[in-house]
């Protein structure tokens, strides 16, 4: 009876929502959508060819950016 009354620890919790409903991924996530590296990813950041967002300390980026840049080809290394 007593466990009855103790609050479930996930039942506060929302379910987590897919990367494809999100407005904006972590760079880890970003970095998966686009299949490299996180360290990629940082370099297209530097070099400003992913926009980002701020958040408080975290630094997010659109997934229309990353649908903008996947669709454009890009012959040129990512980094050199």
């Amino acid at each position: 009876m007593e466990s009855s009354l103790r609050s479930q620890p996930n039942a506060d919790k929302k379910p987590a929502m897919r990367a494809e409903e999100k407005l904006l991924l972590s760079r880890r996530d970003a970095a998966q959508v686009l299949s490299i590296s996180q360290r990629a990813l940082d370099y297209l950041v530097a070099t400003r060819r992913l926009t980002t967002r701020r958040i408080g300390k975290r630094v997010l980026i659109p997934v229309a950016e990353l649908r903008r840049y996947a669709r454009a080809d890009h012959p040129e290394p990512l980094a050199g």
